[in-house]
């Protein structure tokens, strides 16, 4: 069985992958497949968010009680990671390389660094507080993505 960690961590690696792809497409100019490739990942991040911010985070909220903890920290970042998606769609759209690279390696430290926090305590508490309904959580987020 597959615990919700594995299936976030998963889709982690699945937005950092399409994440490389773009960036990769912006450094070479091909605008047009760069567009194609950022929204793929925007779209892909955004899911990942909704996953999150409309199914997990308010599971455990419900189960353990807690708001003002780890899922609070989450959805701030997750604001943060909004704001930057804005500033790559704008650069994008003007085609400014430095600018779009500049701003995809700030985003990719701060995903990083909120990976690192949500698969190294959100996750886990989320597989220990939540075993029980594990399967039907994991439903509804694909549900939401």
């Amino acid at each position: 069985m597959t615990s919700i960690s594995k299936f976030m961590t998963d889709d982690h690696r699945r937005c950092d992958d399409v994440f490389a792809t773009a960036e990769s497409e912006v450094d070479q100019g091909n605008w047009e497949v760069a567009a194609k490739v950022t929204n793929e990942f925007l779209d892909a991040m955004e899911a990942h968010f909704r996953m999150e911010e409309e199914v997990l985070f308010p599971a455990l909220e419900n189960k353990t009680g807690m708001t003002m903890g780890p899922t609070q920290v989450m959805r701030q970042e997750h604001d943060q990671m909004r704001e930057l998606f804005n500033q790559m769609r704008y650069a994008l759209d003007a085609q400014e390389t430095d600018d779009f690279l500049g701003i995809s390696e700030t985003l990719l430290i701060t995903m990083q660094q909120h990976n690192m926090k949500e698969e190294g305590i959100v996750y886990p508490m989320s597989d220990e507080q939540l075993s029980e309904e594990s399967l039907d959580v994991m439903e509804q987020m694909k549900s939401v993505a």
